[in-house]
């Protein structure tokens, strides 16, 4: 969300930056609005001033005992257009918020200009790809010929887009999810939490995901939502809030199931666990002072990459250009991990500075000791990682010819000791 006194001081620059984001929203369209919403404003202070002196008119015309009744006319007439004036303003203040919510973030001059992930710009890779002496598969032909990876029983629970894991890959993916917190709350700074998984309309207006992205989400019939990441919890444990500056940074993580509707992928990664409506992931959340943010996502995004390193997975870093970056972000990191049995490279995080964006919707703000002023504070969030897609990447860089998946240095600790999944006999 955008501040109207920011627009009405730069539209020339607001417009630059709806046209890069191909929205056609323009600033005329907001500032006409707020002309006559500052109007009425102002009108309507005038007549609370009017109305009081009326009042104190007519008490002192009644005390004398004198004729009150034109007074007590224009008081009358003052009521109804004082009225009018409260339901102006509030229709005008509707219609302008609706309009400043719906249109996104203002991108980062680093941003670069493309169309779509095509357009995105490598700027680190790590790792060399494998080299297998067999051709590799990819995960959903391992998982099933391991007899740990069943969608057809999934399919048959819930319809398509929904797996189930048993035994080793149950157990991998168990391994994944605490080595990626354990990562995290022990070298990176950040808090574990436990968050609901269900949530208000205002969380979800809070983090970008409402009004405009409602079919991307599940709904309950009790009008609960379903989070599509734990990003909607982690941010908006600070709506409303002011922080003391000294408090900051507020760096959260969590580990939840996830839940996305996946409107608009008909066709897409329709095998395998690559597009899920359920599936797991642990999310980094930051909350900082405005200065701070920028250092901050790089901060994050190195911690993400950290997490595909000790696995020993190989990556690429895409920094996402203007047709593929998020509604919230000024600024996103992808990082896409290498799958040999797709043999190519797949997101398996996205790090983003939203700047203020997510604050001002959620009101959150931080003051410095001794002052009273207030400023919005910087919200970022990052996948650290994404435990199915990681999952996936796992068992398709470790495969081995005769069907079974070595498990990285990494994670042994966390599956007692075992070394080898093994398809079941």
């Amino acid at each position: 969300m955008h501040d109207i006194k920011w627009i009405r001081d730069n539209p020339e620059a607001f417009d630059a930056a709806m046209a890069v984001r191909k929205q056609e929203i323009t600033a005329k369209r907001l500032m006409d609005i707020d002309v006559e919403r500052r109007k009425l404003m102002t009108e309507h202070q005038e007549m609370l001033a009017r109305r009081k002196t009326i009042s104190g008119e007519i008490g002192k015309l009644r005390k004398n005992g004198e004729d009150a009744d034109e007074l007590m006319a224009e008081m009358g007439t003052l009521k109804d257009k004082i009225k009018d004036a409260e339901d102006g303003q509030a229709s005008l203040n509707e219609q302008l918020d609706l309009l400043l919510s719906s249109f996104a973030n203002i991108l980062d001059p680093e941003v670069p200009v493309g169309d779509d992930e095509d357009d995105n710009v490598e700027v680190n890779r790590w790792g060399e790809p494998a080299t297998f002496d067999f051709t590799p598969i990819e995960h959903f032909e391992i998982g099933e010929k391991l007899g740990m990876m069943d969608f057809e029983t999934a399919a048959k629970l819930s319809g398509s887009r929904f797996v189930i894991l048993r035994g080793g890959l149950a157990k991998l993916e168990r391994a994944l999810s605490q080595f990626m917190i354990d990562l995290h709350t022990t070298e990176h700074g950040y808090e574990e939490t436990i968050t609901p998984m269900l949530v208000r309309d205002d969380a979800m207006f809070g983090t970008g995901q409402l009004p405009k992205f409602s079919e991307d989400s599940f709904k309950t019939t009790n009008d609960y939502w379903l989070i599509p990441t734990s990003e909607v919890t982690l941010t908006n444990q600070v709506a409303g809030d002011i922080i003391e500056q000294a408090k900051l940074p507020l760096r959260f993580t969590a580990l939840t199931q996830c839940f996305r509707s996946e409107a608009g992928s008909a066709g897409r990664d329709t095998r395998g666990m690559i597009r899920q409506h359920q599936f797991s992931k642990v999310e980094m959340v930051s909350v900082v002072e405005a200065e701070k943010s920028d250092e901050e996502l790089t901060r994050k995004t190195r911690c993400a990459e950290t997490v595909l390193e000790r696995l020993g997975l190989p990556y690429r870093t895409v920094i996402l250009c203007t047709g593929d970056i998020g509604f919230s972000a000024c600024k996103t990191y992808d990082i896409e991990v290498w799958l040999p049995g797709q043999g190519k490279y797949r997101e398996i995080s996205s790090c983003s500075n939203t700047r203020d964006f997510q604050a001002r919707r959620m009101n959150a703000r931080y003051r410095a000791a001794g002052d009273k002023k207030t400023n919005f504070v910087h919200t970022l969030n990052g996948s650290g990682l994404a435990v199915g897609r990681c999952l996936i990447a796992v068992m398709e860089n470790y495969q081995q010819a005769d069907g079974s998946i070595r498990v990285p240095d990494a994670l042994k600790p966390y599956m007692g000791g075992l070394e080898v999944i093994s398809p079941r006999g």
